[in-house]
């Protein structure tokens, strides 16, 4: 399945309704919640590749993250 050409900005659901984001996106631990409407409908819009993307990324930042934390710490956070 292709996907669309793109028309412009991203649109809100016709009868005004958030947009349904991927449940994947809250397992990952994404603060999906803390974005605007407009990031949301973007979120709800990705195929099932760009989705596989955005989660591999995440697991990547994450696994490097208390290596991150503890240089932030030890330095006061003044490189990071």
């Amino acid at each position: 399945m292709t996907r669309p050409p793109e028309t412009g900005a991203p649109r809100q659901p016709a009868d005004g309704t958030q947009p349904v984001l991927p449940d994947a996106l809250y397992e990952a631990g994404l603060p999906v919640d803390l974005l605007s409407d407009e990031q949301r409908l973007v979120l709800s819009q990705l195929t099932p590749e760009e989705l596989g993307v955005l989660l591999d990324i995440k697991s990547r930042l994450d696994a490097v993250e208390p290596e991150v934390q503890a240089h932030g710490e030890i330095a006061g956070g003044a490189l990071f």
